[in-house]
């Protein structure tokens, strides 16, 4: 099994690598719009040097971008001194700028100054709601633990997120965790009636949202910067010269209009990063705009490389597998086991423990795919098998076939309809399963998907959700074209009868 997986995601690296020969730079993003809005920055400044440059847009959490930035996966991403300070280099890092920076030097990595605002983390209400119960800092909170709290699942786990507020500040509620865009919704809705902010968040006057007074002062101070591999200036020593000069160069109010554009006027965010530029910089950015119809070919493309190739691996080991399982009764349990245990791992999780063995991008997509192809494989080859009639086998037997011929002439044709029947099953869910790899750099249908929850569009959404629900169809009347070219005619008419 180890031997396929490795294959796969040897297979699927070589393939991406091809893909993406010429770029000699990648800028990373995290998934909220002005890290997205940010990396553009980044990739503008980066392509004014001659540099061809990918932006991995939306890659997920903090450890994410991080362990890319180390590993070499991307060269610079956009960050904050706070989570610098209390999550990624918690312990490490002693006070005062020159302690931050022989920190991030001592893995390689170097940074900007900051770019000129504080996006502090913050905790928000609706004004009304607070004017009515008198809340105007958090320590107010206490008074209120019938107060419901819906925080960002990464700050539900943070070194500077809950666990630490909730004991600074002797808080008594039990929050729940949820997308930082839906949290918005959840506000408006009144579904929960406080959220974590970034400090300069367009919806904060959008939606009329009252910032607590961080009164015991737990949150640090989150000034932007940029962070970059140290090899960087060696490779394009003018794009390290570029952001080191991005310093100083946006304010407060200069990004939280830029996040508004983006969240409520719908400008694509390469369009605000090259028109900051112009305006700040007098840098002039060329804007490429991709048109829908090439967005949706390429993203078709993607998800169906992710589906296509995990789908092949599984194949080519599951039937093997179900083969054995069905022929040697002890095994036959361990590899029922086993492969039933990976199907219990949630897939955003296996997805994330793939990381650290292939990186990021397409290679541990298809291997998280691959891994949840298994089990409807093996199992209905399995059965399959176990379901042929000790008559049948008798009667192999009896006309001199060796164990070999009649596996192949008369079992494996008679469980033909339940191997596919996997095989079926297996391909609907990894089209599903498949728009995940999006927070990893995957891409596919699952881009646009989170793209459209993080800008709250809807259309954005259907994009990938749409195309996903037909590819799943499509997959499933491919299989079902394949089960009448390779089924037996009688078995298809049993079925049917």
């Amino acid at each position: 099994m180890i031997g396929v997986v490795r294959l796969a995601a040897l297979g699927s690296a070589a393939l991406l690598a091809a893909e993406a020969g010429a770029t000699e730079l990648r800028v990373g993003s995290k998934k909220f719009t002005e890290s997205v809005v940010l990396g553009e920055v980044l990739a503008h400044l980066a392509r004014q040097e001659g540099g061809t440059v990918e932006h991995q847009r939306e890659l997920g959490g903090t450890r994410i971008l991080w362990n890319a930035l180390v590993r070499g996966e991307i060269d610079a991403y956009p960050e904050y001194t706070g989570t610098i300070r209390r999550e990624i280099l918690a312990g490490e890092v002693g006070e005062g700028d020159d302690a931050l920076s022989a920190a991030l030097a001592a893995h390689g990595i170097r940074r900007s100054g900051s770019l000129g605002f504080n996006n502090t983390y913050a905790i928000g209400m609706r004004e009304n709601i607070a004017d009515s119960l008198g809340v105007t800092k958090i320590s107010d909170l206490r008074e209120h633990p019938e107060l419901r709290l819906g925080f960002t699942n990464e700050f539900m786990d943070r070194g500077d997120g809950w666990p630490g507020l909730r004991e600074h500040y002797g808080l008594p509620h039990a929050a729940r965790g949820l997308d930082h865009d839906l949290a918005y919704r959840g506000l408006e809705s009144g579904t929960i009636q406080a959220m974590d902010l970034y400090s300069t968040d367009a919806e904060i006057r959008y939606y009329g949202l009252r910032v607590l007074e961080d009164d015991l002062e737990y949150f640090p101070e989150y000034y932007a910067v940029v962070l970059w591999r140290d090899d960087l200036a060696e490779r394009a020593p003018g794009v390290v010269a570029a952001f080191r000069g991005l310093a100083g160069n946006i304010g407060e109010e200069d990004m939280v209009a830029m996040n508004a554009r983006a969240k409520l006027d719908r400008v694509p965010e390469a369009r605000i990063a090259a028109d900051f530029l112009a305006e700040a910089l007098d840098i002039t950015a060329v804007t490429r705009v991709e048109s829908a119809a090439d967005r949706f070919l390429r993203h078709t493309r993607e998800h169906l490389f992710l589906v296509g190739v995990s789908l092949l691996a599984a194949i080519l080991l599951a039937i093997p597998l179900g083969i054995v399982a069905a022929k040697s009764p002890r095994l036959g349990q361990g590899i029922l086991g086993v492969t039933g245990v990976i199907q219990t791992i949630p897939s955003l999780a296996l997805l994330v423990f793939m990381i650290p063995l292939l990186g990021i991008g397409a290679a541990p997509a298809v291997c998280a795919l691959f891994l949840y192809s298994l089990l409807p494989i093996v199992r209905n080859t399995y059965a399959g098998l176990h379901d042929v009639s000790l008559e049948i086998r008798e009667s192999a037997e009896a006309l001199g076939l060796s164990p070999g011929a009649i596996l192949r002439l008369v079992e494996l044709p008679m469980a033909s309809r339940s191997i596919l029947a996997g095989i079926k099953t297996s391909a609907v869910i990894n089209v599903g399963t498949a728009t995940l790899g999006a927070l990893i750099g995957a891409g596919g249908y699952g881009q646009p998907i989170l793209t459209g929850i993080r800008l709250d569009d809807a259309g954005l959404i259907l994009q990938g959700a749409v195309p996903a629900a037909g590819l799943a169809l499509l997959a499933q009347g491919f299989f079902e074209l394949v089960e009448r070219r390779l089924v037996p005619k009688g078995l298809r008419l049993e079925a049917h009868g």
